[in-house]
């Protein structure tokens, strides 16, 4: 059995239990798989069981473990953020519980599984009661992406991927991708949305919009 921690804190690791966060409508559980400390998200609408999952990105057997724990037969979807191997390295094996699968077009070919759903940005993804946004990020690869979900108090709840965590952008291979994402994210997330909005990345602990923007020029002046 898996012990879910709570009071949230998002700070997890591959050792640590998961978290969970219980917002308006919905609740949030936080896992770490892995060497890479990478992050995996089960969101989950209180008012009809059904479920998302960000990222199947290692420890197969502990995520079916966890899906089969608290969202058995429930989670209808699987987004992959992006095509970096560590956010994918499970979803063979979870997706072969019968989930379909979903990733934006762009990133789609590298998956070891052909995506059923390919995903573009303003997208809407519908998950029992709710409704989550697509976002596409590009710089850190061509087809990143994040998914914005609004609950019901109206506070915004951004799963960035590997686009956005707290101290920064994510990583690029060239000054001209970092132009891309550094737009990307300052225009659709930071000009969007609310300094209340949080933020659940790729790796590592949470943030907020609101920590973060204070920071927009250092991190273009520093071109990373």
């Amino acid at each position: 059995m898996i012990t879910i921690d709570s009071p949230y804190t998002g700070d997890v690791s591959p050792e640590s239990n998961p978290q969970q966060r219980n917002i308006t409508g919905a609740r949030i559980i936080k896992m770490s798989v892995g060497g890479g400390d990478n992050n995996v998200y089960l969101v989950q609408d209180c008012a009809t069981g059904a479920a998302l999952l960000i990222d199947a990105a290692n420890e197969a057997a502990r995520l079916i473990e966890l899906i089969e724990q608290e969202a058995a037969g429930q989670v209808r979807l699987i987004v992959t953020t992006h095509q970096h191997i560590d956010h994918w390295w499970a979803l063979p094996e979870v997706a072969g519980l019968g989930i379909s699968t979903a990733a934006h077009e762009l990133d789609a070919a590298p998956l070891p599984v052909t995506p059923d759903r390919l995903l573009c940005d303003d997208d809407a993804i519908v998950i029992g009661d709710l409704t989550f946004t697509v976002i596409h990020l590009r710089g850190h690869t061509p087809g990143a992406i994040a998914l914005a979900l609004t609950d019901g108090a109206g506070r915004t709840h951004l799963f960035t991927g590997d686009s956005l965590f707290p101290g920064g952008i994510g990583k690029t291979a060239t000054p001209a991708d970092f132009d891309s994402l550094y737009r990307d994210v300052t225009t659709k997330l930071f000009d969007r949305y609310p300094d209340d909005t949080a933020v659940y990345p790729g790796h590592g602990a949470d943030t907020t919009l609101g920590a973060e923007r204070p920071h927009l020029d250092e991190w273009r002046q520093r071109g990373w």
